[in-house]
């Protein structure tokens, strides 16, 4: 477990434990009230008329139709179990709807004008009173609805609970028989527009289909996958035979050292016979040129004549070869006569790229085939997915209409039925014996209204009261170290928070009684304190309270007596000089004391007085006009400072004032070690004690630690001193001892 959760747990315990403590001490006034509440209760049950319940039970099944809107919800032939109404939310129960269907205002007033209801002054009932008498509900886990209905007439209980079954079960009767002749006519005048959807839905996907020529896409899809396949085996074998010819042509075009053009002019001119004469005809002339040039110089009519007519023959062969190559395509003269090897090569050349070409066209025309399949099979997705659409809204179209004729039919059927949605499975009986429900109803809210009542005045009183009654209020204020607890003296109880306090605690336990608890938890006080500071022996310390009567002077006169005990030299100085009181402890003359050691009347040595070995007091001595003057003093800070130097004094405990009704004990701390803070619960309340601690916390205070004088163990949630008993001797053994001891 952490220890956050074990700090929350004993927190809720302390809690506890308080609200115990103040109802401990508050038990009287809160048992007077809730006996009271609870008799109050019990006679008011005494008067009460007897009240006579008469119940009914119906049973609910699925209805034959619901509509919602103009859509009609599944039956129970279509959709879950028979035996269950359907709700409009899921998480809803239909049954609910009906329960606020019986009770409602129409049906209620029906009830009451045929049962002839009247109120207590012979007038017709209200229908809110009746709604107020009659109680309506689901019985857990199951389809029946339970009503009752009570009166102080068994038979008028008995008559409203069968009439409101009766007039609810004609009335669902009545409803279910209006709402589905509503219904179905509404619904007849969709089915023309239901008829005519699926005909437009219909349509849409004859005329989608006859658009995109599709007859079945998957077969088309399959087919195509097929086809593609094989245009790419066409594909790859032209592919290999152009390959083989192009190898071919390249090879013959570098022997023909012709294109394909210059290659089919030549082919043409060396097979027209016209071309071929002329050019035979040109030939002859050069040579017969030649032959006259070497007889004749080039000015000769022979040679002129020959010139001319070389001329001509190239004019004329020029016609010819534009008549058959074209005018275009210019062929050089050494290529109008070639050889027969020549031409040969040459007429392979040109049926190669002849070949060629068709090779070259058949490829184009495969790639523009694979390219439109697979144009079409990209476009087969979305075109099944429109035809899906178009197919769905077909269906949904149909669907809705064969739906719509089967609701209307199922319609006409429950138009004329007179089934209700549920049925009494038992009639209200009249009730014999009255219901004691109220009764007990009465006295268990008189129970809970008395402690109600009871618990209020008990945290009223306590809040009302203000004071710290127990150790963790005191600590809880009061955040100094706590030092010691002191338990409460028995010898005397107080009469009331006003009286003297002090007179209780007389006795100095130290010294009178030396083997009892108190005078321990003196000791542990003065063991406390000298472990306090480790680097600095405590030599003086103001003992005070912030309130009168919380023990201060007494918690000085035993703490100083413990001390002394140890063989340590103690002064116990009684500062409070407005009310003193160590010489009444010490039984001590208080006609000298500090006040005239103060101002010189009086040498300390005479007005100190021994009561214990190794214990001197100094009494207060008369009261001054000016106490604070006389304490604030250089001469009282020369004195304290020369206890221990002159008078040799170990210990120096000063009584001082209260510290919210004199200055006295914070001018006097400024001379000292130090402040014990003596707090008593049951004395000092929640204001006092934040004002003394605010006073102490503002100007920083030496405060040595807090001393919880008083404890009273029946206040205290939890047993500081369970122990005590089993560790001290019993009454009659301490006495023995005591008395061993003064011998």
């Amino acid at each position: 477990m952490s220890e956050k959760s074990m700090e929350s747990r004993e927190s809720i315990d302390l809690d506890l434990s308080r609200y115990l403590l103040i109802l401990k001490r508050w038990w009287l006034p809160a048992t007077s009230i809730f006996a009271a509440t609870v008799i109050l209760s019990v006679i008011a049950v005494q008067f009460m008329k007897p009240s006579y319940e008469a119940e009914g039970k119906l049973l609910f099944r699925i209805p034959s139709f619901k509509l919602v809107g103009s859509e009609l919800l599944p039956t129970n032939s279509e959709a879950q179990d028979a035996g269950d109404l359907k709700s409009l939310l899921a998480t809803q129960n239909p049954i609910n709807t009906q329960v606020e269907v019986i009770s409602s205002p129409t049906l209620l007033q029906k009830t009451i004008d045929k049962v002839g209801l009247k109120d207590n002054e012979g007038k017709p009932l209200e229908v809110e009173k009746l709604r107020k008498l009659l109680i309506v509900k689901i019985v857990s886990g199951t389809d029946v609805v339970r009503i009752s209905y009570t009166s102080h007439d068994p038979e008028e209980a008995a008559a409203v609970v069968n009439t409101i079954m009766n007039l609810y079960l004609e009335n669902d009767i009545l409803t279910n028989r209006s709402e589905a002749g509503a219904t179905r006519q509404f619904m007849a005048k969709q089915l023309p527009k239901t008829q005519a959807a699926v005909d437009n839905a219909e349509v849409a996907l004859r005329i989608f289909k006859q658009k995109n020529q599709i007859a079945d896409l998957s077969e088309e899809t399959k087919t195509a996958v097929a086809t593609i396949g094989n245009l790419d085996n066409e594909m790859n074998t032209v592919k290999a035979q152009l390959d083989e010819v192009n190898a071919q042509t390249n090879e013959l075009r570098q022997k023909v050292e012709l294109n394909s053009q210059e290659a089919m002019a030549v082919s043409a001119l060396s097979q027209s016979p016209a071309v071929q004469g002329v050019l035979t005809q040109l030939q002859d002339t050069d040579r017969q040129l030649a032959v006259e040039r070497s007889r004749f110089l080039d000015d000769n009519p022979v040679v002129m004549n020959l010139e001319a007519k070389k001329a001509n023959l190239k004019s004329l062969l020029q016609q010819q070869i534009g008549q058959t190559v074209g005018n275009q395509t210019q062929v050089s003269e050494n290529l109008l006569q070639i050889g027969q090897l020549r031409q040969s090569l040459i007429q392979s050349f040109l049926q190669s790229e002849i070949q060629r070409f068709g090779l070259t066209k058949r490829l184009s025309s495969l790639y523009n085939s694979r390219y439109n399949y697979e144009k079409r099979v990209k476009l087969i997705p979305q075109l099944a997915q429109n035809q899906r659409e178009l197919e769905r809204k077909v269906d949904v179209a149909e669907s809705t209409y064969q739906t719509l004729l089967k609701k209307v039919q199922e319609l006409q059927l429950a138009e004329n039925t007179n089934t209700a949605s549920s049925r009494i499975i038992a009639q209200a009986s009249v009730p014999k014996d009255p219901v004691l429900l109220k009764k007990i109803i009465v006295l268990v809210l008189g129970v809970m209204l008395g402690l109600f009542l009871a618990t209020t005045t008990v945290l009223f009183l306590g809040l009302r009261d203000t004071s710290l009654k127990t150790l963790k209020e005191v600590r809880d204020v009061f955040k100094y170290t706590l030092l010691g607890i002191v338990p409460l003296s028995i010898k005397a109880k107080p009469r009331s928070r006003y009286s003297s306090l002090e007179s209780t605690t007389q006795v100095i336990a130290v010294r009178d009684t030396p083997y009892s608890l108190t005078s321990e938890m003196y000791r542990m006080i003065q063991a406390n304190l000298k472990f306090l500071s480790s680097d600095k022996a405590l030599k003086t310390i103001v003992v005070t309270s912030a309130v009168p009567k919380e023990g201060k002077s007494t918690v000085s006169a035993n703490l100083a007596a413990a001390i002394a005990q140890l063989g340590r030299q103690v002064l116990l100085i009684d500062a409070d000089m407005r009310i003193p009181s160590q010489h009444e402890l010490w039984q001590l003359s208080n006609g000298v004391g500090l006040s005239e050691v103060l101002v010189g009347q009086v040498e300390f040595n005479i007005a100190v007085s021994k009561v214990m070995d190794n214990l001197d007091v100094l009494t207060a001595g008369d009261r001054p006009i000016n106490p604070l003057a006389l304490l604030d003093s250089k001469r009282m800070a020369s004195l304290i400072e020369n206890f221990s130097s002159q008078h040799n004094y170990d210990f120096v405990i000063i009584d001082a004032p209260p510290l919210l009704l004199a200055a006295d004990a914070l001018a006097l701390s400024q001379m000292t070690d130090g402040i014990l803070l003596v707090a008593r619960p049951g004395v000092i309340d929640s204001n006092s004690a934040k004002a003394a601690q605010e006073m102490l916390e503002k100007s920083n205070y030496n405060v040595l630690g807090l001393v919880v004088n008083g404890i009273i163990h029946k206040n205290e949630s939890s047993s500081y001193l369970y122990h005590d008993h089993e560790y001290f001797k019993p009454r009659e053994l301490r006495k023995e001892l005591k008395g061993l001891a003064k011998k």
